[in-house]
């Protein structure tokens, strides 16, 4: 049984995802001054006293909020709430009970889940009176916490595991692929369409999402978690803002993936951005798929895409052509990358490689260094995922950059490990 869902919900700037980040002792959850900043559901596991649950962090619900972005957080927020087994409600007990708090409090008393209220910001013990007003709402006895300082979270917690189901944890089997690529380019429209549902916020507008979002699918009976991330953008251009926290989250979803589908828009081609994300991820030590986006509203060369990416990339990964909105090549896509995370799996045998290694260089002689030549003795691969491999040589100092390319760019020829991240270590034998 997967762990019970907590919905973390309240008006904005109630201080939702910085109790996440309490609750569960992680920074996983966006947290800035500016209000509004979290707008997708993002879950997060906690553990209590060996009890785990899911907690979901939700945007800000205000009811008299117009616009299209303000109703798809609400949207997000009543997804979770009918996912979940608890609400938490969280008030903001400076601020007093005001009439947004009251109209989602009347929502939660006529729905079916239990729900725990959470007065925040009292950061000291002489300020716990300020939670008594919100009995007013009608959800039982609201407990004084302080998410910064972390007062009256532990009582919380022995509350929420009192009143979740019980559950045994369940171990994440499955394959992380992170969707990644510049603001803008398709990347939540993709994952809506590959999971058949509004699972996260799709706008015109660049950077609406800015959490990493996982969601677990099945493809082909095989459990995969698919993690849209918000656009990334040069580190130099987002300091300072509430997208530096969401870059830095993009940035670790691919550390913590095993495939990287770099997104990119496709009437534009590959960019030069494109092609520094997808490098990125080759440092994360993840293996890569380029995705061209809006493929059905283009007119660019997939062949001299291809080209390029082969030229630029040192993983020369495959490049292929999707729709987020017709769902063309998004089959093919997700294979390509399950295919790709199996592949960084396998160990090759010792006596393959050393075949491979004396095919290498009776094609090319290996460089002489000041009159004496590069020899290479013997091969193994001692890591997987991504693959490691030692090569034994009478000299490190003759290995060059060329011929050490050269050799890397031909094992992805034979062993079909193109995308898929390679470290080789040069060792001077005995």
């Amino acid at each position: 049984m997967p762990p019970p869902k907590v919905a973390v919900v309240g008006y904005p700037n109630v201080g939702k995802s910085t109790l996440v980040n309490r609750l569960s002792g992680s920074r996983e959850a966006v947290v800035h001054e500016q209000s509004g900043v979290t707008r997708d559901r993002k879950e997060v596991e906690a553990d209590w006293n060996g009890r785990v649950f899911t907690l979901v962090d939700t945007g800000g619900v205000d009811a008299a909020e117009a616009g299209d972005l303000a109703e798809a957080v609400r949207g997000q927020a009543r997804a979770a709430l009918a996912e979940a087994e608890l609400a938490l409600l969280v008030v903001d007990a400076r601020a007093g009970l005001r009439p947004g708090d009251a109209e989602l409090a009347g929502e939660l008393r006529g729905g079916p889940v239990p729900v725990v209220v959470a007065a925040n910001k009292v950061d000291a013990a002489t300020q716990t009176g300020l939670a008594a007003e919100f009995y007013g709402l009608g959800l039982g006895d609201p407990i004084a916490v302080s998410a910064t300082q972390g007062l009256g979270t532990g009582d919380l917690l022995d509350l929420i595991v009192e009143r979740l189901p019980e559950s045994g944890a369940e171990e994440d089997e499955s394959t992380r692929l992170a969707v990644i690529g510049r603001p803008n380019v398709g990347k939540s429209s993709l994952v809506n369409k590959l999971l058949g549902e509004e699972r996260v916020i799709v706008t015109p507008l660049a950077g609406t999402t800015r959490d990493a979002i996982d969601t677990r699918i099945e493809f082909d009976g095989r459990p995969l978690t698919l993690v849209d991330t918000a656009g990334l953008r040069r580190r130099t251009k987002v300091a300072g803002t509430v997208d530096y926290y969401a870059q830095i989250r993009s940035e670790h979803a691919a550390q913590r993936a095993s495939v990287a589908i770099v997104v990119c828009d496709a009437s534009e081609g590959v960019t030069s951005e494109d092609l520094r994300i997808a490098d990125l991820a080759m440092h994360a030590k993840c293996s890569t798929v380029i995705a061209l986006n809006k493929w059905d509203m283009s007119r660019t060369d997939l062949e001299d895409a291809k080209a390029r990416v082969a030229t630029k990339l040192r993983q020369r990964p495959r490049v292929l052509a999707v729709s987020a909105l017709t769902g063309r090549g998004l089959r093919r896509m997700v294979a390509e990358a399950v295919d790709l995370a199996d592949r960084a799996r396998e160990r090759i045998p010792t006596p393959e490689l050393n075949r491979f290694l004396s095919d290498l260089q009776s094609a090319r002689e290996p460089p002489a260094v000041r009159g004496r030549r590069l020899r290479l003795y013997y091969m193994t691969q001692f890591e997987t995922d991504p693959p490691r491999l030692a090569v034994q040589v009478n000299d490190r100092a003759r290995v060059t950059r060329d011929y050490a390319y050269f050799l890397e760019n031909r094992l992805r020829d034979r062993y079909g490990l193109e995308g898929v991240p390679l470290v080789i270590d040069f060792k001077k034998s005995g």
